[in-house]
């Protein structure tokens, strides 16, 4: 009797929980990964941590995701992947140019906020066009969402 194969893949969501807290966004991404056999398979199991990851763009143009550790695959043999191997990164010509652009700009980084499993079964990251916050945005960012608690908190 054949094994009955899952249809739907795993719902993968890896985030960036201290990127809102250290960053505010000015534009959001989807890009795509360039990924080997071992790597994918270990992102559906969930083994990746994002939190140190940045993007660069390299000589010829392309982007690159630098910092990200994908864990090796448990099951993988000898040719297992590099855990923090930088990952190329797919847009389209107009979002890369977009981002190179907006990128030379003094304080502004790229940081990936997420990474999931699009529709289709390929491994998507959510990038972010970021600046540094300082630290009385920060202070702000608290005081507003003390108030917001305190207020939704009083509605019940």
């Amino acid at each position: 009797m054949a094994k009955a194969k899952e249809t739907a893949p795993r719902n993968v969501n890896i985030q960036n929980r201290r990127a809102g807290y250290e960053y505010s966004f000015l534009a959001k991404y989807t890009a795509g990964m360039v990924l080997v056999g071992t790597e994918i398979k270990s992102l559906r199991v969930g083994n990746a941590n994002i939190t140190d990851g940045y993007c660069t763009f390299g000589s010829n143009g392309t982007l690159w995701l630098h910092g990200v550790t994908i864990a090796q695959y448990t099951q993988g043999t000898y040719n297992n992947h590099e855990p923090t191997r930088p990952r190329q990164l797919l847009l389209t010509k107009k979002e890369m140019r977009q981002l190179h652009d907006k990128s030379q700009e003094q304080g502004l980084t790229i940081i990936p906020l997420r990474i999931f499993i699009g529709e289709r079964g390929f491994a998507k990251v959510e990038i972010a066009l970021a600046k540094g916050k300082k630290l009385f945005d920060k202070r702000e960012d608290i005081k507003a969402r003390d108030v917001k608690r305190e207020m939704d908190r009083s509605q019940y």
